[in-house]
């Protein structure tokens, strides 16, 4: 069986098992449809992986698959053997924090002296636009006060690791967009609490100091182990570049289950209106982020990778400072949406900016 028809089947399996997933919704109701719907979204997944213009959403529908398992299954995520999954967390981000270290060095950073007006730009971008905008939802909506700071805190994040990825999707400027989150991620330890002391100091109460000591740990230290490795070993351990990739998906989905699990009954009571904030949040950061950097006059391929850059927030480090804080099935939900959400719709944006080549470079080629 060649590999095309493997995955030919497994989409047939996919749409079968959505489709009593449909049967049983209309039936007996969609919690009754729990084993159906889980296994069709996972094999919605691997299928997509065969399919080039859907392999960029294959993950996402796999994060996807997760948190409906954490729906229908919480108690798979909370507990096992009477260890709390939640201790996981900090951990987890703490490798993936290590991983980008390890990717990261002094090259990343010329774009800086390069172009330093579209990187100042986009750093700026990434802490007014987004802070504000989380703001003004939570504020319009009216959440509970701890969701209400978790949507404040989503926006105070900065640039997430895959924005890179996707402008190198969007034929926009990676450069920029690698700079522009090492910057973003290295300060946000100065910058996210006294963000949060602003924006989220209604909602509960923000220990300034105490939150800067804690992203230390959890982003300055292991980025800086990382640098150090990666100088140490100088890029000889290419193996650990090569799975420090799927090490982070597989982190972010546990992380992702974990969250939903314990912020379970909030999702069922809140789950629509907070998924929509978190949507207007993600896409009028691509639409803000853009027209900033066409107001201050960059180039095209600029203003893509700052849209991107400033839309696209590190959830996962969202995640790691609600547990710092202690309040993980609440202030950590709108994270824990934000990134199933996130790929999805960087994926839809950079799928139709690829196929509109930047109007700078169209000129440059007549």
């Amino acid at each position: 069986m060649n590999q095309s028809r493997a995955y030919r089947i497994v989409l047939y399996l996919a749409i079968t098992f959505l489709l009593v997933t449909a049967y049983k919704a209309v039936t007996s109701g969609i919690s009754d449809a729990g084993p159906f719907f889980v296994a069709g979204m996972i094999f919605l997944s691997i299928s997509f992986r065969g399919i080039p213009a859907l392999k960029g959403l294959a993950f996402t529908v796999f994060i996807l698959s997760v948190t409906i398992t954490a729906l229908y299954y919480p108690w798979l995520f909370l507990e096992w053997n009477g260890f709390e999954t939640a201790v996981l967390i900090t951990p987890l981000i703490q490798l993936i924090m290590f991983g980008t270290g390890c990717s990261m060095g002094i090259k990343d950073f010329v774009e800086l002296s390069r172009a330093p007006k579209s990187v100042i730009i986009g750093v700026i971008a990434q802490y007014t636009i987004m802070p504000v905008l989380g703001f003004i939802l939570a504020r319009l909506i009216g959440f509970e006060d701890e969701i209400a700071a978790g949507l404040i805190l989503l926006g105070c994040a900065p640039t997430s690791v895959t924005a890179s990825l996707f402008s190198y999707l969007a034929k926009a400027n990676v450069a920029l967009a690698i700079t522009v989150t090492s910057i973003t991620t290295l300060i946000a330890p100065v910058l996210i609490p006294l963000l949060m002391r602003l924006f989220a100091g209604g909602y509960i109460e923000i220990d300034v100091l105490g939150m800067m000591w804690g992203m230390v740990k959890i982003v300055l230290l292991p980025i800086a182990a990382g640098l150090i490795f990666n100088k140490l070993t100088s890029g000889k351990a290419k193996w650990l570049q090569d799975i420090m990739p799927y090490v982070s998906m597989f982190g972010i989905a546990l992380i992702v289950a974990i969250i939903i699990s314990a912020g379970r009954e909030s999702i069922l009571n809140i789950g629509f209106l907070l998924l929509m904030a978190v949507f207007l949040h993600n896409v009028l950061g691509y639409f803000f982020g853009y027209w900033a950097g066409k107001l201050f006059k960059l180039q095209e391929r600029d203003c893509r990778t700052i849209a991107i850059a400033t839309g696209m927030q590190n959830a996962g480090m969202v995640s790691g400072i609600a547990k710092v804080i202690g309040k993980i099935a609440t202030v950590g939900l709108a994270s824990a949406i934000c990134g199933p959400l996130m790929g999805f719709t960087a994926s839809v944006l950079a799928s139709f900016w690829s196929n509109n080549a930047p109007q700078d470079e169209k000129t440059e080629s007549r």
